[in-house]
């Protein structure tokens, strides 16, 4: 596969590439983080949600540092290296991103401590400032300093033998403000003390200490008790921070011979990449803030004062320890469809009819079960795979393990460079190699982002294909928690389409003619454009017209100039975009008829659906956002519902996310998102659980 082969090089005409779009594209990725603070807010939520969604938003908005604005960090640092000049887009971004980060941080603190804290205080869930420490918490605290921190704790004093230390990326640590002199007489001011990242952050004091559940932070225990760690000298100042690093990976692809070692070698320096970010406790005098600032090579733009701990993300422990159903969402249990339960023959069951489930609401289950049956049939001779993120200890890959030990052949596209999953992928990588599974790791240049499953079966005197299509990963945590649909289907046609994908991943060759399947880089652009202009001449000729599309992203510059097109020419379109969105609906003579909509609910969005009134087939879903990197640097399929029965579902499922008023923002024309509350609205994920798993 070569770029030419491509559809990138239909891009050459786009004139997108001006300061407004840039600073859109980027700003619309924070926008969203700002959108799940949000809900933090809403009190339609109980509290132990509302505090896991100000979580999300912290470790969202770690992400976002350590990639999207690293990245832009890195393109200012190479504009300065190789033109003398900052780079205006990457700057503006960078303004305007710190801007809107500090105002949305405080923000943050302020539910946490003003809102969350006190609401869970009513439930008797407390968490303890040094100030309300009784003598006997003060007691027990001091005893698990000895016990738990001092024999494990590293000072370290800041001299010209001990120079600032290499700090982990967004580990906590402690700069301490010292007077006298230690025991070899040295007159020591600074020292850095890194919290021990095998304790935990958050503390559960014992029952009966105080009424409730009641937690303190290792920060406090640290703070309460520095001098201990500096026995004769006096401690003047501690005060908590963190640095967040560039955590991006930074692999040649096209100049390595091997990208699994190449990657294991870039994931340790990921600790230590390039800082973008200093949190400080927001008492931390200047003196010392400057010290750090220099130490790590950032200015004031890059310091955030916090009014707490330094990683909130660390609170996603209370739910669980509190065990309070009563202050969490009602829970509930994904339905399997009949047929496809464990006592079912599920192949028997594909092959009578094709089953399209829509997880959470529909249970993962089936998937897994389809190939641990196929790893014990004795007819089934191979099993080919893509996995791009699965988790830790997934049954996916025990699955394929135990069909390549039962002599199946067994190959599996491992896409390494999932980001943040890198890591447990080379780890899948090798079981799967040392069961006798042939693994490999997909097209240089091109993720491998599609997810589909072929399984090939004997039955009598003929071979059959067994498929499934997702618009999400094998991950079956994530199935849990993302909105995704499944495809299971023994379509003839269809199998002949994935194994000519997999023949292309794995092997060479030009591309094939697909019978059904739209595939990146390849065809899948293209169509979508064909079928954008399929609209615009029904509606010209006076037929019914409509366009609705549900990604996650939409910022292709194509694909928003040909809706633009379309709107101009008066065709209804309705967007439903959970995170980056570069069009703007409503602007008068180019975006009339299109209406933007993002909902955040109890579920994480996650389903790419493509619905265009007359298309021959009108219904499709697929692995790929409507985003550049989607389009024209990853290998993705998007697979038609040609069953009028599956995609009239899919059309109603889509009409309840259009409807939402409830859990639904709305994208002004200017780019700001307003939250709809529509008191006699049903959120669209509120009547998925009511039909789908009743």
């Amino acid at each position: 596969m070569t770029n030419s082969d491509t559809e990138t090089q239909q891009d050459q005409d786009i004139e997108f590439d001006n300061p407004d779009f840039y600073i859109n594209r980027e700003l619309s990725n924070f926008a969203f983080n700002q959108r799940v603070l949000a809900q933090a807010l809403d009190e339609r939520h109980p509290i132990l949600e509302r505090l896991k969604f100000l979580l999300i938003f912290s470790s969202n908005l770690d992400e976002f540092f350590e990639i999207r604005v690293a990245g832009l960090m890195q393109s200012i640092q190479f504009e300065r290296e190789t033109t003398g000049s900052d780079g205006m887009h990457p700057q503006e971004v960078l303004r305007e991103i710190s801007e809107r980060c500090h105002q949305t941080v405080e923000q943050q603190y302020e539910i946490l401590n003003d809102i969350l804290i006190p609401a869970l205080a009513d439930e008797d869930i407390h968490f303890l400032r040094r100030s309300h420490w009784s003598k006997e918490i003060n007691e027990w605290v001091e005893a698990y300093i000895e016990k738990e921190v001092m024999p494990i704790v590293s000072p370290i004093g800041i001299d010209p033998a001990h120079p600032f230390p290499r700090l982990v990326n967004k580990s906590l640590n402690f700069i301490l403000e010292l007077d006298g002199k230690d025991a070899f007489g040295r007159d020591l001011n600074y020292a850095i003390v890194p919290a021990p990242r095998t304790l935990p952050r958050l503390i559960k004091l014992p029952d009966g200490m105080g009424e409730g559940h009641n937690f303190i932070f290792l920060s406090s225990m640290i703070h309460a008790f520095a001098d201990k760690l500096f026995p004769g000298m006096k401690v003047r100042g501690c005060y908590q921070f963190r640095i967040t690093r560039n955590a991006d990976l930074d692999v040649d692809v096209e100049g390595i011979a091997d990208l699994a070692r190449a990657l294991r070698g870039e994931l340790h320096s990921r600790r230590f990449g390039t800082a973008v970010r200093l949190e400080v406790a927001d008492n931390c005098p200047k003196e010392l803030t400057d010290f750090l600032l220099k130490e790590v090579g950032l200015t004031e733009d890059e310091l955030y004062r916090v009014n707490g701990p330094v990683n909130l993300k660390r609170l996603m422990r209370v739910p669980s320890i509190v065990n309070r159903p009563d202050l969490l969402d009602p829970p509930f249990t994904p339905q399997i469809p009949k047929g496809l339960s464990r006592k079912d023959n599920i192949f028997d069951a594909i092959s009578s009819k094709e089953f399209l489930l829509l997880h959470p609401f529909e249970s993962f289950t089936p998937v897994i079960q389809l190939l641990r049956q196929a790893a014990k049939d004795p007819g089934v001779l191979a099993i080919k795979q893509t996995l791009y993120r699965t988790g830790t200890n997934s049954s996916i890959v025990e699955a394929l393990i135990d069909a390549a030990k039962s002599g199946k052949e067994v190959t599996a596209v491992v896409e390494l460079r999932a980001r943040f999953d890198e890591e447990e992928n080379l780890e899948l990588a090798s079981k799967l190699q040392e069961a006798g599974a042939v693994v490999v790791y997909g097209v240089v240049g091109f993720k491998t982002h599609s997810k589909m499953m072929l399984i090939v079966r004997r039955e009598g005197d003929k071979l059959v294909r067994y498929v499934h299509l997702g618009t999400g990963n094998y991950h079956s945590g994530n199935a849990r928690l993302y909105t995704d649909y499944s495809y299971l289907t023994a379509d003839k046609k269809v199998g002949e389409d994935v194994h000519h994908l997999f023949q292309q991943l794995t092997g060479m060759g030009k591309t094939e003619r697909m019978n059904k399947l739209l595939h990146a880089p390849f065809t899948l652009k293209r169509q979508i454009l064909k079928m954008i202009e399929g609209e615009i001449a029904a509606h010209q000729a006076g037929k019914e017209a409509h366009i609705i599309l549900k990604c996650n992203g939409l910022t292709e510059p194509k694909v928003i100039q040909a809706l633009y097109k379309a709107s101009s020419a008066g065709v209804p379109i309705d967007l439903v975009i959970r995170g980056m969105c570069c069009l703007r609906p409503g602007i008068p003579g180019v975006s009339d008829t299109i209406k933007v909509k993002s909902i955040v609910g109890r579920f994480l969005e996650h389903t790419r659906v493509y619905y265009f009134a007359n298309s021959e087939s009108k219904v499709y879903c697929a692995s790929a956002d409507l985003m550049e990197r989607n389009l024209n640097h990853r290998v993705e399929t998007c697979f038609p519902l040609e069953s009028s029965k599956l995609a009239q579902r899919i059309v109603q499922e889509l009409l309840y996310y259009v409807n939402d008023g409830a859990q639904g923002w709305k994208l002004n024309s200017d780019g700001t998102y307003e939250q709809l509350q529509d008191v006699d609205s049903i959120p669209a994920q509120t009547q998925l659980l009511t039909t789908l798993s009743s």
